[in-house]
């Protein structure tokens, strides 16, 4: 029988050998030629999932496994009142409750299909640990344990079944130092039967040893040649400098192996994990001042609380959501959206009105999304919007003449973030800014028809309609005959 020690060898040399074997070299100089995925630019709204064993006990967020084990933190108090010490009932004790008895691999995806999700993410490995997935590398896995089923392997297969492309999430570099609360006073961290799943449990200002960055790597490859994912996504950990060369190898080992196969595979970061260019740089649960030059991702969630189960939650409503989509396009992003399923594989009821909800949305509006490109302009209007990474834990509050641009082909969409009353001033396209090259042909609203316009040296005129054909944000369409291209005119900013 092969060993764990063997089978995690063996994946680090099919590793290797892959990065050596290809036109994409671990260097970042090679790496920086990656171009962004067609698919991906296409696809432009996608769905996160954190089922995690956290939502058993569903208080404070998905960080409740590492904070359950700091003295004076809520976590720790609900913990020790709930449950009793840390020593007699841990983390791990809450497996057996992470049942999945409803869990739906087909049924996820034919609501995330109706809900205008081109590709889904989910959670292979969170901090905590604990695998949804059939490695070969840990017992803590969900085909041994929990729901006794392979979930990352159910999910990609209904996901293919539905053409909508599938990536993974890898969260396994916080577990370096997320249970280390647990090393300084009697608990079952400090017990060396579960090392192999609370981790090393070290400070956090270290930086991971040898052997813990052959196994997160060797872990990475293994879901790699496992589920054979379209994108991975990377946490912020992943930015010590500790991790550096095995991000390279990482990288290049699965652009080549992506080339080989004929698919266009990318990774997803945070922060300066990589080289610009070498990956997709992602923005969390915020916005990005301008046009970016380089595509990007907004990870958000449904929840302004946190990423998994909660019994207390705080949910966006739709329109929001819907907003941070069209501003994340008009700006040569992506949204992810993230859910978070109950511990026996439900989603709730709450979440599923919002999926359905924005479904409703892109079903009349997708054409402004799906497939566009950014504009000359990113969009307009008076309100200034909060950037950065968690800018959206407070809303902002837009009016009827903040709007977003997106284009395809002749058509350039203006997304109104909500409805004007009667009649709305386009200034982007006044005559004495001559942005566009061309005429205005036609406009028309997404979902009802032809509107009456008119444009002149203060914009483009146009009047609504009366009835309403969504109660969340209308989408113009603009047909132009232009005669030649116009170049962008604001400056790419920095994020």
């Amino acid at each position: 029988m092969t060993s764990v020690n063997d089978r995690r060898k063996v994946l680090r040399e099919h590793e290797l050998a892959g990065a050596a074997s290809g036109p994409f070299q671990p260097e970042w100089e090679s790496l920086q030629h990656k171009s962004t995925p067609s698919w991906y630019q296409d696809a432009k709204f996608g769905i996160f999932i954190h089922w995690v064993v956290a939502s058993v006990p569903a208080f404070g967020t998905e960080w409740y496994p590492r904070n359950m084990y700091i003295a004076g933190t809520p976590e720790y108090e609900h913990h020790v009142k709930n449950y009793g010490d840390q020593d007699h009932f841990g983390h791990k004790d809450f497996i057996p409750q992470f049942t999945g008895e409803k869990f739906d691999a087909v049924g996820w995806i034919d609501l995330f299909v109706r809900a205008g999700a081109k590709y889904i993410v989910p959670v292979a490995e969170h901090h905590d640990g604990f695998a949804l997935y059939n490695s070969d590398l840990t017992r803590w896995k969900s085909t041994e344990m929990g729901p006794h089923r392979d979930v990352i392997g159910e999910l990609a297969g209904a996901a293919r079944d539905r053409g909508i492309a599938f990536g993974i999430s890898n969260h396994r570099a916080e577990n370096w130092w997320f249970f280390n609360g647990g090393t300084r006073f009697e608990s079952d961290v400090r017990n060396a039967r579960n090392v192999d799943l609370y981790g090393p449990a070290q400070v956090l200002e270290s930086q991971p040893n040898e052997e813990f960055l052959v196994d997160w790597s060797a872990r990475l490859t293994e879901l790699i040649e496992k589920y054979d994912p379209a994108l991975v996504w990377l946490d912020w950990w992943v930015e010590q400098p500790a991790f550096e060369p095995y991000l390279r190898e990482l990288a290049a080992y699965y652009y080549n192996r992506g080339l080989a196969s004929g698919c266009e595979p990318t990774i997803v970061y945070k922060w300066d994990a990589f080289a610009e260019g070498a990956a997709t740089a992602a923005v969390e649960r915020g916005s990005v001042r301008s046009i970016q030059t380089r595509f990007f991702q907004n990870d958000t969630s449904t929840s302004r609380v946190g990423w998994a189960y909660l019994n207390e939650n705080n949910f966006k409503p739709a329109a929001e959501i819907v907003g941070e989509l069209i501003d994340a396009v008009s700006k040569n992003g992506s949204l992810l959206l993230n859910i978070g399923p109950g511990p026996d594989g439900t989603i709730t009821d709450a979440e599923t009105r919002l999926l359905l909800t924005i479904g409703e949305w892109l079903a009349v509006n997708g054409e402004a999304i799906y497939s566009t490109r950014p504009w000359v302009t990113f969009g307009e209007g008076p309100t200034q919007q909060r950037l950065g990474s968690f800018s959206d834990m407070v809303p902002t509050m837009w009016t009827a003449e903040d709007v977003r641009y997106t284009a395809k082909g002749n058509t350039v969409y203006a997304s109104f973030f909500t409805w004007p009353e009667s009649t709305a001033m386009l200034k982007t396209f006044s005559t004495d800014l001559r942005l566009i090259d061309g005429d205005v042909k036609s406009v028309s609203l997404l979902g009802s028809g032809p509107l009456d316009w008119a444009i002149d040296h203060h914009g483009l005129r146009i009047s609504f309609p009366r009835e309403r054909p969504n109660s969340i944000s209308p989408v113009v369409a603009i047909e132009i005959e232009p005669s030649a291209p116009v170049e962008r005119y604001e400056p790419d900013f920095p994020r």
